[in-house]
């Protein structure tokens, strides 16, 4: 489902950490016993691991991933799935050569081993003994065929392989799940059930062939140590109602509606009220989709509004990721890879566009923010990063792999429960030094079909490949139809760098919260481009069902 994918949310607030190594809570890391084995183990293997005759480790981690997840699923008014886990997993990185030159690859470093899911010390020291004998073994073959790799290349890395990071000691307290499994069940199972049920949508049950309500929560505690000292546990959670509802309009088209809330604690999420409001919305949404007329079949190429709905997911899509840094493929002078690779101090937005990544940011609009985060998965504090500043790339979000003019971490390198660290967005939000009122960018919609002597468009979400959802025609005297069947026609890092013509202010941003697999955030106003392209998608169209519904009535 669109921003309701499975995983976490991280919730926490910056800490600036100035000394080389400061405790930022009352609790130590002695009383924790998974924390004190993790600590007891690194430092053996650190005095004791050494092949004969081959390189010692220059650089230990070990990530601990305490997983702690509920999920329940109701279709059709009905409890379809409950289920709830809890697991223990590590992830043991060892680095051969040193910070300038290692055994480190573009898929990352480390071996992973499930732990003992009760605090047994010495189940998870074996379970870390043994991957660790297999992590260094690894690095030693990585970091010998990776010598021979680079001696094919006449032009030496632009960069260290590995950016040295002050230790530190951060301890959070532990987090739980706080979840009332009951009420929420009761509560999915009445929503995926309205589409029968609710007089105001009733009367086109037959027309719904997927009702499904949603309830996932996760919890999860984060360990890690290195051989640099650092010491870190921390924790955040994630909860998130979702509904999806769909089927088919008269020509066989699929269409469908899909959205829900996104929190940092239970009590964050809709009530249950605006919840069941949001079924009936959705119901009444998809009804009014499969009466829509389909789009016109002549391309149309001119101005289309996207709300901040729509607009975040274009920035996220498009814009995001080329601000991550991933270090370049051996070999080549390249900075990064993607379409910035060569755009530093460059135009990527028009002038009055700011763009900051903020990881202490919590809230915005009063909304819950699940992309914040203190430390990073390296052991880096986040820091507030100004990507772009008048309309101009200045920086890159990058964790300990430096890249060429970026020789340190800003506190993005991130990671999904067991998985290696990259880098990785936080809490992305955009700003316009130019912004206008929601009533503003409409009429200057409507300004610009009366110049153009056409009608234009106004799309409200998106879905899949950043194609339009809910897409309006709008006509120059303000009249909205809604059509289906539609695509976009060259929406790319182009579009953003030279067709935005307005920016709503922040009554029209949009908090876009994604949990999974890394937890990141993204904040866009509205946005007015000038030439878009609009126009009917050519998939074929699916069959209808050879025979009605049930009847509602019927048991």
């Amino acid at each position: 489902m669109r921003k309701t994918s499975t995983t976490l949310a991280l919730a926490a607030l910056l800490v600036t950490i100035s000394a080389t190594h400061k405790v930022l809570a009352a609790e130590k890391p002695s009383d924790d016993p998974m924390l004190r084995a993790l600590q007891t183990e690194l430092d053996r293997e650190k005095a004791q691991l050494l092949l004969p005759d081959m390189q010692r480790p220059y650089f230990i981690e070990y990530h601990l991933d305490d997983i702690d997840s509920y999920e329940a699923v109701a279709n059709y008014g009905a409890l379809t799935l409950e289920q709830a886990n809890h697991q223990r997993i590590v992830r043991v990185s060892v680095r051969v050569g040193d910070y300038t030159s290692d055994s480190s690859t573009a898929r990352g470093e480390g071996v992973v081993q499930l732990a003992p899911k009760d605090d047994n010390p010495l189940a998870l020291r074996y379970a870390l003994w043994t991957a660790t004998d297999e992590a260094y073994k690894n690095a030693l073959r990585s970091y010998a065929a990776k010598q021979a790799a680079l001696k094919r290349f006449q032009a030496p890395p632009t960069e260290k392989d590995f950016s040295p990071a002050k230790p530190i000691t951060h301890i959070d307290p532990l987090v739980k799940m706080d979840l009332d499994r009951n009420l929420w069940k009761k509560r999915i199972v009445e929503a995926s059930g309205l589409y029968a049920s609710d007089p105001e949508v009733r009367s086109f049950a037959a027309d719904v062939q997927h009702s499904i309500a949603t309830l996932r929560a996760a919890a999860i505690n984060r360990y890690l140590v290195n051989t640099e000292g650092t010491v870190v546990r921390q924790g955040y959670s994630s909860y998130n109602a979702a509904v999806s509802v769909g089927g088919q309009a008269a020509d066989g088209m699929r269409l469908g509606r899909d959205n829900g809330t996104i929190a940092t604690s239970a009590k964050d999420l809709e009530s249950a009220a605006a919840f069941h409001q949001r079924v009936i919305d959705d119901l009444k949404s998809y009804e009014a989709l499969r009466k829509a007329p389909v789009v016109s079949s002549e391309d149309y190429h001119g101005p289309v509004l996207f709300s901040g709905d729509a607009a975040s997911d274009v920035m996220n899509r498009l814009f995001v990721p080329n601000v991550e840094a991933d270090r370049p493929e051996m070999g080549t002078t390249a900075r990064t890879q993607g379409a910035y690779t060569s755009s530093l101090h460059a135009p990527v937005l028009p002038e009055a566009f700011s763009v900051t990544d903020n990881p202490s940011l919590t809230t915005f609009n009063g909304q819950s923010i699940v992309g914040s985060y203190a430390i990073d998965e390296e052991g880096v504090p986040a820091q507030p990063v100004d990507i772009v500043v008048n309309g101009k790339l200045q920086n890159y979000l990058l964790g300990r792999s430096p890249i060429k003019d970026f020789p340190e971490s800003n506190g993005h390198g991130r990671a999904a429960p067991a998985q290696p660290a990259h880098s990785h967005s936080g809490v992305v939000l955009f700003k316009s030094s130019q912004p206008l009122t929601g009533p503003a960018l409409d009429a200057k919609l409507l300004s610009l079909a009366k110049e153009q002597g056409h009608d234009v468009y106004a799309v409200d979400t998106l879905g899949g490949e950043l194609n339009p959802r809910l897409l309006f025609r709008v006509k120059a005297d303000g009249t909205r139809e809604l059509v289906r069947g539609a695509v976009f026609d060259e929406l790319d890092v182009r579009t953003l760098r030279s067709d935005i013509i307005a920016a709503g202010d922040a009554s029209t941003a949009y908090v876009s919260n994604s949990i999974g697999p890394i937890p990141q955030t993204t904040i866009a106003p509205s946005l007015l481009f000038s030439d878009i392209g609009v126009k009917r998608a050519s998939e074929e169209q699916q069959k209808l069902p050879y025979y009605a519904a049930p009847p509602i009535d019927s048991k």
